[in-house]
């Protein structure tokens, strides 16, 4: 979500045993892949599937590494990344890697469209219902004053390195508001939670795809979108001066050029690899709420689904 710098240094994550595919009774490993995941679990669990197919129907290794959104795609040059499998934009990283330097290629659509917003507990649009309303604002920041906004209402942020434009939407929209980091997408919807149950006021930033629409005390009193100034072609293309909403984003995979050339059946199916927004939340949801393991997740989700991920593989060679 997430366009900008993001969690600095890479660190590898081991993927488990190495998979591989049994032939004349010899273990043969097909190679390595190496996927960039990046911090919020949609990522992780579209790497989770991807990995575990990769590992156990086509005999890879399985390479996660933990980057922010911007770091991962300068991991195309030095080739340290293979794939990103979930793109938020990202137009000036895609001008320099893939139009400039080459050495990354669009992969095409993951089939999950993301959204981007600003939101309030639903409690509050029922007692301010102009809330819905980004004019209306300025009019009720005192209620969102906290000790780290000081004498401006607090706008919050979750992960800082996320796809943001909001410090200039505040500043361009002359709104007496100021943005408060949450640290990350746990602490984000913590703290819907406990605005929601706790009746205390919150403007923040948040997204879909995303678990927590479908889990209480969010489902029980659905958080209420602000309507900014309606997005438009073009309207965000100078990051200083943005003056409108965000818009949807027809999210993408990335891969760097020579695993394009060389990955053969491993880049096949991340070319193929597209699920939906309901398919990554129920992966997300098993990690995050049922407390799985990401291996145990992805598994349950490739049992439940076999025409889903069916698609995604190689065709047969010969």
């Amino acid at each position: 979500m997430r366009d900008q710098k993001r969690w600095g240094i890479a660190v590898v994550v081991a993927a488990g045993l190495m998979a591989a595919t049994v032939s004349g009774g010899a273990a043969q490993d097909a190679g390595t892949v190496r996927i960039a995941v990046n911090p919020w679990v949609g990522s992780s669990a579209n790497a989770a599937v991807v990995a575990h197919l990769l590992e156990t129907e086509l005999g890879y290794t399985v390479e996660k590494k933990l980057l922010n959104e911007g770091i991962d795609w300068q991991g195309f040059e030095t080739g340290e990344v293979d794939a990103i499998l979930e793109v938020w934009g990202h137009a000036e990283d895609k001008a320099l890697y893939v139009d400039s330097l080459v050495v990354a290629q669009d992969a095409g659509p993951m089939g999950v469209v993301g959204t981007i917003g600003w939101y309030v507990p639903g409690w509050i649009a029922e007692e301010y219902p102009d809330i819905t309303d980004w004019e209306s604002l300025n009019g009720l920041a005192d209620l969102f004053r906290t000790s780290e906004s000081g004498d401006k209402g607090q706008f919050l942020l979750g992960d800082p390195s996320y796809v943001s434009n909001d410090e200039a939407l505040i500043r361009n929209l002359s709104l007496d508001f100021v943005v408060v980091a949450g640290g990350s997408e746990a602490a984000l919807i913590e703290s819907f939670k406990q605005a929601t149950t706790q009746r205390t006021p919150l403007l923040a930033y948040f997204y879909n795809p995303q678990w927590a629409w479908s889990q209480s005390p969010l489902l029980e009193e659905p958080l209420v979108r602000v309507n900014l100034p309606a997005w438009t072609e073009g309207c965000d293309g100078d990051a200083e001066a943005v003056a409108c909403d965000y818009p949807d984003y027809q999210l993408y995979k990335a891969i760097s050029t020579s695993f394009a050339e060389t990955g053969g059946p491993a880049a096949d199916l991340i070319k193929n690899f597209s699920w939906s927004n309901l398919d990554q939340s129920t992966v997300s949801g098993y990690i995050e709420v049922d407390g799985m393991s990401e291996e145990d997740a992805a598994s349950k989700w490739v049992a439940e689904n076999p025409d889903t991920w069916a698609a995604w593989m190689p065709a047969p060679v010969g």
